[in-house]
């Protein structure tokens, strides 16, 4: 046995040495390529830039910003199948995020933070992780924190189903990146909403605990829906330019499917009085709650550390 141990220790001196200088055990290397390689980025005639990346951050800051929020649901959820469903919405989003802000980017490269000359790190990454909660553009039901697992199921079926309307629209985008972008985001989006749909009606028709829980969670949801069919300016204008879409011409679509979710599981919504901006400003305009600002302090902190890293 003596032997065998000195041998082993002879050929691994260090338990990491055998993963230094191969990168086949990273699930996706240690290092990305340009996720619009080989795409078109042109911005399509008549389109302001400035306009078409500013709505692109908006509708990746949505996605970001919440996809963080259920990733704090890991190791937390009621049971291991809720975990890694939930993972891996919060995935889909991710990934939406990166090519939109990726496309923003390209569309408008005066919009990317400034970094230390030499620094690595990708523009879409520098977007994410280089821009303070003023600069931020999602709406402020993305950012509130997590509450009960009935509350995540509420708040995943309102954003899940009011951002699939918007993608069907932009599916016919005349900007070719944004309409790619929303086909496949269409399939997962429709997940996302299904899966909260199905919550939905088990919790309302569960226990009178669940049945509370679910009461309170929409309660604080729907303070924040309406924000979310509020037409500012930049979306104005791009719709008009035929590459995105007014956020109100879903609303009476989106209130027939929540309603129909609510008629099936014998729920009636609260009427609540909407969470009121700053001065009239929102999250689209930049002004956010407390929680985005603690929620970007983490997410960012060791890229902001280590702006020169390579990951």
């Amino acid at each position: 046995m003596a032997e065998i141990h000195t041998h082993q220790q002879g050929e691994h001196d260090s338990a990491y040495d055998g993963l230094l200088g191969n990168d086949s055990h990273w699930a996706f290397g240690t290092d990305f390529e340009d996720p619009l390689a080989g795409v078109d980025t042109t911005v399509p005639e008549g389109v302001d830039p400035a306009d078409l990346a500013t709505y692109c951050v908006m509708l990746a800051d949505d996605a970001l910003i919440y996809s963080h929020r259920l990733a704090e649901w890991c190791s937390n959820a009621p049971d291991i199948e809720e975990d890694l469903a939930i993972a891996n919405v919060a995935l889909d989003l991710l990934g939406q995020a990166r090519l939109l802000l990726a496309r923003a980017a390209a569309a408008d490269p005066a919009i990317v933070p400034a970094l230390p000359e030499g620094s690595p790190v990708p523009a879409e990454d520098a977007l994410a992780f280089f821009r303070g909660d003023r600069e931020f553009r999602n709406v402020r039901l993305a950012e509130v924190p997590n509450g009960d697992f009935a509350e995540l199921v509420a708040r995943l079926l309102v954003l899940a189903t009011a951002r699939l309307a918007i993608f069907e629209r932009l599916s016919g985008s005349r900007d070719a990146v944004l309409a790619a972008v929303a086909a496949k985001g269409v399939k997962e989006l429709t997940y996302h909403r299904d899966f909260a749909g199905r919550w939905f009606l088990t919790l309302a028709r569960g226990t009178q605990e669940s049945r509370a829980r679910l009461d309170r969670g929409l309660d604080g949801v729907l303070r924040l829906q309406s924000e979310l069919f509020e037409t500012h300016p930049v979306e104005a204008r791009v719709a008009a330019a035929g590459v995105g879409v007014d956020p109100a011409t879903t609303a009476d679509e989106v209130g027939v499917v929540l309603s129909q979710v609510y008629a099936v599981s014998g729920v009636e919504p609260p009427q609540v009085n909407p969470l009121a901006g700053l001065s009239g400003r929102k999250g689209r305009d930049g002004a956010h709650t407390e929680a985005l600002s603690r929620l970007l302090a983490e997410m960012q902190v060791v890229a902001r550390e280590h702006p020169m890293g390579r990951w």
